[in-house]
């Protein structure tokens, strides 16, 4: 205990050491990552997992004295990003709002998302209406952080209010600035989404998983962010921990892909695998097709290919998606050089058209996939016709947690 006023000041109640101080402000900024990637997006804006509700309300509790974010506002916000994700009406697109203004200005972006009270109305939906949320949290969410502050001067005093300080500033920067920013700027990427998403890092540790961006794109609705045997999520680490103790439920992973060998045509199992895996499908094309190519035309084209920059060469990915016009002219330029890479790129056109056209009429797509094969396996190029023939045997392996 403090023996005067200027040892409170100093101190606070707990006159804490160095390391303590270090610790709780690990500790209180892990719970902060972890409210937000457990609780508010793969709980409630992804409906991935269950959460007990002693557990659920802790994390609405302390995100609310941590963050003043409400729960329906940062869920229909989150929804709508990835309904109109890379778009005019993306609330926070580093393509279209600019990598700068989304990474130091990400509050004021999420503010004014939070101002647009119809798409909080459509998209808010399945969120928490109980008597707190209606009394408290909501109308008074910026009552939380003032009573951690006080909270935070009196057992630490003056250090208390500086620790509070960088709290306040946590999320708005690592997920408002780094996740939204950077994780649709710069990394690696495991899945051609229609999205700029990236995998910053395969280790998910420090925001709580929500590095493997990408992959979350790829499979949104996941409560497992890693997905390939180097990844490591610390979030989904979490989940299986309070799953083992009864406080949580996984309702959904990522599909697992099986190929089925022999098979002749595509099937209902095929077009089930390949609706619930177009990412993964479209990926497996550019690495095992138009990669393989890319290294031929390499062997062939000599100082033509070292004309085109990587990323005009990335392009080929996605049709050239997110290239501005002139490069996107000067990649079909190339392309039409290229008999090979221009009947390549397409079938992988097609292709994308088929999956991404998501008919009610599951019999005309398979028409469409019937036909697709056909064609690839008569075009006389070993890469694509190997692949339309493994394609042929997609299917979904039961999901394993």
């Amino acid at each position: 205990m403090p023996a005067s006023l200027l040892d409170f000041l100093a101190g606070g109640l707990l006159q804490a050491s160095v390391s303590t101080l270090v610790i709780y402000f690990l500790v209180a900024t892990q719970l902060t990552i972890f409210s937000v990637t457990l609780y508010l997006h793969r709980s409630m804006a992804h409906r991935a997992v269950d959460f007990h509700p002693v557990l659920a309300h802790f994390f609405r509790f302390w995100t609310w004295l941590t963050t003043s974010m409400i729960t329906r506002e940062w869920a229909a916000i989150h929804r709508k990003h990835h309904a109109k994700c890379e778009t005019e009406e993306d609330p926070h697109s580093p393509q279209i709002k600019g990598i700068k203004t989304v990474f130091w200005r990400g509050v004021e972006l999420y503010r004014e998302a939070r101002a647009q009270r119809e798409d909080i109305e459509k998209y808010g939906k399945g969120c928490p209406d109980d008597w707190i949320e209606r009394k408290l949290y909501t109308p008074h969410a910026t009552m939380g952080p003032v009573l951690l502050l006080f909270i935070s001067f009196a057992l630490f005093g003056f250090v208390g209010i500086a620790m509070w300080a960088i709290q306040m500033a946590w999320i708005p920067f690592w997920a408002a600035g780094v996740v939204n920013g950077l994780g649709h700027w710069w990394g690696y990427r495991n899945f051609e989404t229609t999205d700029t998403a990236t995998n910053l890092t395969p280790w998910g540790v420090w925001i709580g998983g929500e590095e493997l961006h990408n992959n979350h794109h790829a499979f949104p609705s996941s409560a497992k962010f890693a997905l390939r045997k180097f990844e490591f999520d610390i979030g989904w680490s979490a989940i299986k921990l309070f799953q083992a103790v009864g406080l949580a439920k996984v309702l959904r992973v990522a599909p697992t892909l099986d190929v089925r060998p022999n098979i002749a045509m595509p099937d209902g199992e095929t077009l089930k695998a390949l609706l619930a895996i177009r990412f993964q499908a479209m990926t497996d094309y550019y690495r095992n097709v138009t990669l393989p190519a890319l290294r031929e035309e390499r062997r062939q084209a000599g100082e033509r290919m070292r004309a085109l920059p990587r990323k005009l060469r990335h392009g080929l990915a996605d049709g050239g998606r997110w290239l501005d016009d002139d490069k996107r002219a000067r990649l079909q330029a190339w392309v039409d050089e290229s008999p090979r890479m221009a009947q390549l790129a397409d079938f992988r056109a097609r292709l994308a058209q088929v999956l991404d056209e998501r008919s009610n009429d599951a019999q005309a797509t398979l028409q469409k996939l019937h036909a697709w094969c056909t064609e690839a396996e008569a075009s006389g190029i070993a890469a694509l016709q190997a692949f339309s023939a493994r394609m042929k045997g997609y299917a979904l392996a039961p999901a394993h947690a």
